[in-house]
């Protein structure tokens, strides 16, 4: 049955591409994060390893709601690792270290460019896309990478 909530085909696609590359990011984010719990080192192991967890966790929810607001808006959300890398703008690429900071550092900066995303297409899908839905949804999502930004730069002060 096609989706009919009151924004035309066009304007959802166009949504649902942007939800897509942010999906991808959210992906590799969160793989990120499981990398950072999963291969810590150091006098602080544990309780990096406890923190990482708790991100992960947030994000895995994330990367649902996001490919779930893709299918409400009547779209597919992608879901291949494939599919993730060619549509991501992070990269993969991390320092050899496997301390607590060079995971920190890391994770902050893709954090950082998820919110520039996120804060850059609010508007444009209130206004341009008339979906109000979606840019409310993305400015919570955002709010939420501003928290753990902080908490992952609160570490390394």
């Amino acid at each position: 049955m096609k989706t009919n909530i009151g924004i035309n085909e066009k304007n959802t696609l166009a949504v649902a591409t942007a939800l897509a590359k942010l999906l991808a990011d959210e992906s590799i984010l969160l793989t990120k994060t499981r990398n950072a719990h999963w291969n810590v080192e150091g006098p602080d192991f544990h309780s990096m390893h406890l923190f990482f967890e708790s991100q992960y966790n947030a994000l895995d929810e994330t990367v649902d709601k996001v490919a779930e607001r893709i299918r409400a808006l009547g779209h597919y959300a992608p879901a291949t690792l494939k599919e993730f890398l060619e549509l991501t703008s992070l990269t993969e690429k991390r320092s050899n270290k496997n301390s607590s900071e060079s995971f920190l550092k890391d994770l902050v900066g893709d954090h950082e460019a998820i919110i520039i995303q996120l804060r850059e297409n609010a508007d444009a899908f209130a206004n341009k896309y008339k979906d109000s839905g979606t840019s409310d949804f993305i400015t919570g999502l955002m709010e939420e990478h501003e928290k753990m930004a902080w908490m992952l730069r609160a570490h390394l002060k």
